[in-house]
């Protein structure tokens, strides 16, 4: 685990929604790519909302949902002192205020064990460290196989969540499984909606959604396509109408009605 802050050589800065969105994150270690916007669309915050991510990383989903929602009150988690601090510049830096505390999800700091949440959002690490890939940048690493379980994930957001209150998970679709199992224990009314990476393939991440008291059937949404159609040669992302919306305009990802 990195304990020193970054030097500001080990930085970029990087444009997310279209340059609404300025990050710094490392040259080598943890970078965000779709997922935290991915969460950060399918949030449905409100102005006035308290918003808790549990592993905020460098805070790019807690940015983004900030831009999209002016006026919701942004929490975030962070296991890695280095990212939590820079979680908390690029809020200031992208004008949003927000508390980042330093702390394991498993354990968190007594402090944030004070409040509670209309909405927390989750973007775990997609590998069991058994399977997931080595990293030779320990942030990359936690950030990609951490050593807490996905039950131990879900039982902070239900515990931090006021009643009624939403927790909302972004996940590779093999895990599927297990996250759901995990959200059936503590939570209702669970939603899944599947994100397709082009037409004619199978999902590769997941959002899930879970209501604290929700009493709701499950709901199986329509699959949403990230990439209109195959790769174009000049290497542009070829987003579906709907996603450029999303990754470069700021819209929201709403679950299906």
């Amino acid at each position: 685990m990195r304990l020193d802050p970054f030097a500001e050589a080990d930085l970029t800065c990087d444009a997310m929604l279209g340059g609404r969105v300025m990050i710094r994150q490392p040259r080598v270690g943890y970078r965000a790519g779709t997922d935290p916007v991915l969460l950060a669309a399918a949030c449905d915050a409100k102005p006035g909302q308290t918003v808790l991510e549990l592993g905020c990383g460098a805070g790019p989903a807690l940015c983004c949902l900030g831009a999209r929602v002016p006026g919701a009150i942004l929490s975030g988690i962070e296991l890695q002192p280095a990212y939590a601090e820079l979680a908390r510049r690029n809020l200031a830096e992208n004008g949003l205020q927000g508390t980042v505390w330093d702390g394991d999800v498993a354990d968190p700091p007594t402090a944030l064990k004070q409040f509670s949440f209309d909405h927390v959002i989750a973007n775990p690490p997609y590998f069991e460290p058994s399977r997931g890939l080595t990293a030779q940048d320990g942030g990359r690493g936690i950030g990609r196989s951490g050593e807490t379980p996905l039950a131990d994930w879900v039982a902070m957001a239900a515990r931090r969540l006021k009643p009624r209150g939403h927790a909302l998970f972004i996940q590779r679709a093999e895990r599927l499984p297990e996250l759901l199992a995990a959200l059936s224990g503590s939570l209702g009314a669970l939603e899944l909606l599947p994100l397709i990476p082009r037409p004619g393939r199978p999902p590769r991440l997941v959002l899930v959604r879970a209501r604290k008291d929700g009493r709701a059937p499950f709901r199986f949404h329509a699959a949403e396509v990230i990439h209109a159609d195959a790769p174009h040669c000049d290497g542009s992302d070829n987003y579906s109408d709907r996603f450029r919306d999303i990754m470069v305009n700021g819209a929201g990802l709403p679950f299906s009605a």
